[in-house]
């Protein structure tokens, strides 16, 4: 653990894409029609990219859409292996179908015998989270689990972070924002809320962000922290 001090929080908020789900499978999907593996992380960044510029206009589109439509202009620019609609189709549907980071059942346990509250706000939609935590067998475990699609305007936006808070009934500086990103724990830090960074793989945090408060690698190291 590194960074600064965190208090026991009210309510722990997690981010959904990349900080509770494993995207490493989307590179084989664009494997198995032909793409370039590595093209996965263009697509992604390209879809949260997409959605930032919207944001920046009081504006959104659901994530799904973005995602769909960044694919298509994606494969139309290279040669897949089978036709356009059926690579796009399966890419799709493989990101429907992701699994969890191996640290998240134990940690989210952990934190619920804590006796912590727990939701999540993802740019995605809530149906994606419900899923991946279902199948997990974690869902129990989670109070509610928000969109940004109910602000009306994606994080790393103000009015997403506050959603929680008035959808939790709790004070921002009460709850804990948790993410792999750190324009998420940027995000979250400027609304009032407490952040935690979840490092994997030790990567350096842009010095033109606000620091998290507390930097773990994986959600079993922060329920010990915190509790």
């Amino acid at each position: 653990m590194t960074g600064g001090t965190v208090r026991r929080p009210e309510v722990v908020v997690f981010d959904v894409n990349e900080t509770l789900s494993d995207l490493s499978g989307m590179s084989e999907r664009f494997a198995e029609v032909g793409l370039e593996p590595g093209a996965a992380r263009t697509w992604f960044a390209s879809v949260l990219r997409d959605g930032f510029a919207l944001a920046v206009s009081g504006t959104m589109a659901p994530f799904s859409d973005l995602a769909e439509a960044t694919l298509r202009s994606l494969v139309a620019g290279r040669r897949p292996a089978v036709a356009p609609e059926e690579a796009v189709a399966h890419v799709m549907e493989g990101f429907g179908r992701l699994g969890l980071h191996e640290d998240v059942p134990e940690g989210v346990r952990a934190l619920v015998a804590a006796g912590f509250r727990l939701v999540t706000l993802s740019n995605g939609a809530a149906a994606v989270a419900d899923r991946l935590l279902s199948s997990a067998g974690l869902r129990e475990h989670f109070e509610r689990l928000l969109s940004v699609e109910d602000a009306g305007v994606f994080k790393p936006a103000r009015a997403a972070y506050d959603l929680a808070a008035t959808t939790c009934r709790c004070r921002p500086e009460a709850m804990l924002l948790v993410a792999v990103h750190p324009w998420d724990v940027d995000g979250a830090a400027r609304a009032g809320m407490q952040t935690a960074l979840v490092d994997r793989v030790g990567l350096p945090y842009p010095p033109f962000f606000t620091p998290p408060g507390t930097t773990v690698a994986s959600l079993p190291e922060l329920a010990g922290l915190l509790a």
